[in-house]
């Protein structure tokens, strides 16, 4: 049967027309707000601080020593945010056989570089500075909770650019002996505040002991002091 049409049939077309308008326009609108939305987000991930997971990838297998605190603990992780990478080796003795009272050093290097750097390269067009410092250091240890840190420097090497000043580390968090960390933050009155960083023990000191290779348990859970990693979102400071 034929449609019969009224007057206001142009009108309803009308209206049906400026609604598939609209709906394309929102529908455009989405579809932007969506990609503005990925690109902030991969924004926000190139410039977020290293996971727990990144910085575990890149550290040597551990070592198990007798003293469950003394030892030489490596930590390296990228830091977008300044475009530089962050390495630093805390040397930690008791100061007596059993005491809570904790000396030794940290040395820290710098290289502004890509992400890719992963080793300081040659001074040049893909780094704009390097250099490497040495503090003493010293802190104290309560169960598995340690601090230790430092309050002057002495500059080791400046291999590339300039060094104007450096604002000593101070770590504090606690160890996990079952995987040989220290699950640290870092403050250092500068740029660093409760900066994350994971150091794992890789040589031990006692007089006559050699260093045991720890074997991992097959998955380690990212501790508190930071986010879920990358594999389960973005993260955060």
């Amino acid at each position: 049967m034929a449609r019969a049409y009224t007057d206001d049939t142009p009108l309803c077309a009308d209206r049906h027309i400026a609604g598939a308008r609209r709906a394309r326009l929102v529908s455009r609108s989405i579809r932007l707000a969506a990609v503005v939305s990925v690109a902030a987000v991969v924004l926000f991930a190139a410039n977020a601080p290293a996971s727990i997971e990144e910085q575990r990838a890149r550290l040597p297998p551990p070592a198990t020593c007798e003293d469950p605190i003394e030892g030489e603990w490596r930590g390296k992780k990228y830091e977008p945010r300044w475009g530089s990478w962050f390495a630093a080796v805390l040397e930690v003795h008791r100061a007596s056989p059993g005491s809570n009272v904790l000396t030794g050093k940290i040395t820290a290097s710098v290289w502004y570089a890509s992400p890719q750097d992963v080793e300081p390269p040659r001074c040049g067009p893909r780094v704009r500075r390097h250099y490497t410092v040495e503090m003493p250091a010293s802190g104290t240890v309560d169960g598995q909770a340690i601090r230790f840190g430092a309050s002057t420097y002495r500059v080791v090497g400046v291999y590339c650019g300039t060094l104007e000043g450096y604002n000593p580390d101070n770590f504090s968090g606690v160890i996990d002996p079952s995987i040989q960390e220290f699950q640290s933050v870092n403050n250092d009155g500068g740029r660093a505040v409760n900066d994350p960083m994971v150091f794992r023990r890789v040589r031990c000191f006692q007089p006559g002991e050699r260093s045991q290779r720890a074997i991992l348990p097959s998955v380690i859970v990212a501790p508190p002091l930071m986010p879920p990693g990358r594999s389960r979102g973005c993260s955060m400071r």
